[in-house]
């Protein structure tokens, strides 16, 4: 495989997008530090699974909107694989079944060492597991892809947020605690949020294609003020749990990432042109690591 290969295979794995993945495992982890109950090698084959999910997700997304016309020579945003025929819609489904078979293999590695002979357990969370598997491929892919029906919004709180966090936080500490759900919510949040960047700088290209996300649904101006809400009610469910469980001032460093959240907001208010709307997707991704990070640090210290 020449380099040039290896660059379109890297480009389709999106890699920028992973640090929003591993963001909510993260927390769960800071979270359960926090309560006393942590193992290494739970926290790295987390990571590891997750992001094989990640990378099975863009692909299968890259893949499905290519096929649905979401991903057209029209499209404002960066090029794709499949749509520019650097990568073959075989290849690339063969490369869809390899992460699928990695994140499966990685998870049960995960809840072996999670879970030991507690097999009750290891049949809920692999259900969950193959749940994840299913809805990264079939956001955009398949006969009637949930993304094209303004669903993902809910698929993203949902993994990125309350299943990532509390399911990272379970398998270390076997147990449930609903002070987790308030930063779970941060993550989901936030983690909508920079699909909805994404899904208003391709607003046009998606209305054309019939994929009717959440922007095209309300409209821009609409979907700029429900930006706003992602990051605001984000920012407030932090808040709450610090005022809630802590009072020292260290568990308020999260705040620190705030001003970022902010001039996100107001990138998607005041750019209106894909190219320059484009970057603030990795910056809001990069800004929620660092809202995790400053959340943990502001835990365990």
């Amino acid at each position: 495989m020449g380099d040039s290969k290896i660059k379109h295979w890297l480009e389709a794995f999106r890699l920028r997008t992973l640090p929003l993945a591993l963001s909510s495992i993260l927390m769960g982890n800071f979270l359960a530090q926090w309560k006393g109950m942590f193992d290494w090698c739970i926290l790295g084959l987390a990571v590891s699974t997750t992001v094989f999910l990640q990378i099975l997700s863009n692909l299968a997304n890259d893949y499905g909107d290519s096929v649905h016309g979401a991903d057209s020579v029209d499209r404002q945003g960066p090029s794709r694989a499949v749509q520019t025929g650097v990568i073959s819609k075989a290849q690339m489904k063969i490369a869809m079944i390899i992460f699928a078979v990695l994140s499966l293999v990685s998870g049960l590695f995960l809840l072996g060492v999670a879970f030991a002979d507690h097999w009750l357990w290891v049949l809920i969370f692999l259900l969950v597991g193959v749940a994840a598997i299913y809805a990264a491929i079939t956001y955009t892919a398949g006969s009637n892809p949930y993304g094209y029906r303004g669903l993902g919004d809910i698929s993203v709180f949902i993994f990125f947020g309350v299943v990532g966090v509390f399911g990272s936080y379970f398998l270390q500490t076997h147990q449930f605690d609903w002070a987790v759900m308030l930063p779970a919510i941060s993550c989901g949040l936030l983690a909508t949020g920079v699909l909805n960047v994404n899904n208003i700088r391709d607003i046009e290209s998606d209305e054309q294609a019939g994929k009717i996300s959440i922007p095209v649904r309300i409209g821009r101006d609409k979907a700029v003020k429900y930006h706003f809400c992602l990051l605001g009610l984000a920012m407030l469910s932090s808040l709450i749990f610090a005022f809630s469980y802590h009072s020292d001032w260290m568990s308020f460093l999260f705040v620190l990432s705030f001003p970022l959240i902010i001039r996100n907001g107001w990138a998607v208010k005041t750019k209106r042109q894909a190219k320059n709307l484009d970057p603030f997707l990795k910056q809001l991704a990069l800004t929620t690591l660092f809202f995790v990070i400053l959340f943990g640090v502001g835990l365990i210290l």
